[in-house]
């Protein structure tokens, strides 16, 4: 059984900000790599696939069963993805934050 993943607005726009963020950090440094910017979004995306088949395996957040939160590594830190497992063949993704943000739930 796989799960089709799809995402709110919300959650388009923050890989749009998240990925802008990124890549004027790069532009600010000295030393700026413009390849993680979309580096970064590829993780995002490539662990997002994991939701297509094993939603259940993500942390829970809060007492509902099916709202969850997927944990993506990236360098020193990462993101979390804010989701909701909404039917026995749907995913929604809601927000997606790097991890040191909390303003998601």
């Amino acid at each position: 059984m796989g799960y089709a993943v799809v995402f709110s607005e919300a959650a388009a726009q923050d890989l749009e900000q998240l990925f802008d963020f990124a890549l004027q950090r790069e532009l600010d440094s000295e030393t700026g790599d413009l390849e993680i910017p979309a580096r970064a979004l590829q993780a995002i995306k490539d662990a997002i696939r994991f939701l297509e088949s094993s939603p259940f395996a993500c942390r829970k957040l809060g007492r509902s069963p099916f709202l969850r939160e997927l944990v993506i590594p990236f360098g020193g830190s990462g993101y979390v993805a804010l989701f909701e497992i909404v039917d026995q063949h749907t995913v929604m993704v809601g927000a997606v934050r790097h991890q040191r943000e909390d303003d998601y739930h």
